[in-house]
């Protein structure tokens, strides 16, 4: 698996740091909070390819709210929702708001992995049809380009 960033939102701390340590010694640099608005905060700082979302977290944000925020925030990171039985059915919702994919509670941990491979692999994917269009469009149109990043910059 190729370097990436991932971050896990749970609200249960020992999972949380479980989780966090057990990445970290496969080489994923992995950031770890305890609620959506948390992760909101550090998404605003910090890229990541891969978020860990538990849906059920005490407090104001929920999963699904994180969700929406997270793909306005970083449209491009995959997200893996951690959901109990009871809860498929919210999965299935979040998936249909662009979650990548969606893990039953308790969960282990070689079928995460596979999953964060998966998702990342398709970010990595979509990046690279990106910089090609971007690379297309500064050879065909150079001055256009140059014009559309002054103005993202202005912004």
């Amino acid at each position: 698996m190729d370097y990436f960033r991932a971050l896990i939102v749970d609200d249960e701390q020992e999972f949380l740091e479980t989780l966090v340590n057990r990445l970290g010694k496969r080489s994923i640099d992995t950031t770890g909070v305890r609620s959506g608005e948390e992760a909101i905060e550090v998404m605003k700082k910090k890229l990541f390819d891969v978020v860990i979302l538990d849906i059920k977290m005490p407090g104001g944000m929920d999963g699904i709210e994180a969700l929406r925020e997270i793909k306005k925030i970083q449209p491009l990171a995959e997200v893996i929702l951690l959901t109990g039985h009871a809860s498929v059915e919210t999965s299935i919702e979040g998936m249909k708001l662009g979650a990548f994919d969606y893990l039953i509670k308790p969960i282990r941990l070689e079928e995460l992995l596979n999953k964060m491979a998966a998702a990342f692999e398709k970010k990595n994917a979509h990046d690279q049809k990106i910089r090609a269009a971007r690379i297309r469009e500064l050879v065909r149109y150079p001055g256009r380009v140059l014009e559309q990043e002054k103005e993202e910059e202005k912004r």
